[in-house]
């Protein structure tokens, strides 16, 4: 059996603030940047500037699972590959984009429902 390695840690560490920042968020365009931030600070702590990581290279997916995207620049780099393939890395960043959707999606209604509100 291939050793495993677990980031449950590192999100422990990340997910109260992230879902801070979440319960604030205005628009859905704060929740996307709320997202690709934690992903990426989550990401900076695990590899320690070994990989240099843009806001590019992260999409949030709101239509389907995994509700995410990391760019094919990451995934050229062996070390992220490593890691990827060999930990619980994928379903980490998987419940940050959950949460994030979720929230996504509550704003478009919430905000639906106050243009409908206006308009009468």
């Amino acid at each position: 059996m291939a050793l495993q390695f677990s980031f449950t840690k590192y999100e422990n560490e990340a997910l109260p603030d992230f879902r801070k920042k979440l319960n604030l968020a205005e628009s859905t365009e704060d929740v996307i940047n709320f997202f690709v931030h934690a992903v990426m600070e989550l990401l900076e702590s695990i590899f320690r500037d070994k990989i240099d990581f843009n806001y590019e290279d992260f999409t949030l997916i709101l239509d389907h699972e995994p509700h995410y995207m990391v760019s094919r620049r990451i995934f050229s780099s062996k070390e992220f590959m490593s890691v990827w393939h060999n930990s619980d890395l994928p379903r980490v960043i998987g419940r940050f984009a959950k949460s994030a959707v979720s929230r996504y999606n509550r704003l478009e209604k919430y905000s639906e429902k106050t243009d409908t509100k206006i308009r009468k």
